[in-house]
């Protein structure tokens, strides 16, 4: 009985997140975090062609806490394709808006109306990882280059930057939460 209270309170929550929509303050909110997402992908770390050391999740986590699952998964979809259109660094691909709005969604399932603590970051930043890094992004890099070789050089970025980017967002998360109160 109590695992379906959470899945209920899950889906509230979720409800919510798509009122969030409805109001001044939050779309102002989430514009404002969108336009410092796309400053932060415009300062990332390029390695590779193919790999990028950046910070854009950090946003997308902390718009999650504030809007929720619904607008943080659009933002991260109006954040894509704003910075596609302002540093394009390749051919255009909307599976990269699919993972930006897959990212917003488990980020604000994560964190909207919820305690920040560190096993949640990191079951967040795993699920981030698995699917959309390794999974997805790898997948998207393969269709468009024809390159299984992406992957194997993806999984060890993601190996070592997990830790990296679990203290990041913990630590982030933990500020605005305070900037929030």
């Amino acid at each position: 009985m109590n695992f379906a209270n959470k899945i209920k309170a899950d889906f509230a929550r979720i409800h919510q997140s798509r009122m969030e929509l409805k109001k001044v303050s939050s779309l102002v909110g989430t514009s404002l975090l969108t336009a410092l997402n796309i400053i932060a992908g415009f300062f990332s770390i390029k390695i590779t062609p193919m790999i990028k050391i950046g910070f854009t999740s950090v946003v997308a986590g902390v718009c999650g806490m504030y809007y929720g699952p619904i607008a943080t998964g659009l933002a991260g979809i109006v954040a894509d394709n704003l910075k596609f259109m302002l540093f394009p660094d390749g051919p255009y691909f909307p599976g990269f808006a699919l993972n930006e709005f897959i990212v917003g969604m488990i980020y604000g399932s994560f964190f909207y109306k919820k305690e920040i603590t560190l096993p949640r970051v990191m079951i967040a930043r795993a699920l981030v990882t698995i699917i959309v890094n390794l999974g997805l992004t790898s997948l998207w890099l393969n269709i468009l280059y024809q390159n299984p070789i992406f992957t194997s050089v993806r999984l060890i970025k993601n190996i070592i930057m997990y830790p990296i980017d679990v203290a990041i967002l913990y630590f982030v998360l933990k500020a605005a939460k305070r900037i929030q109160k």
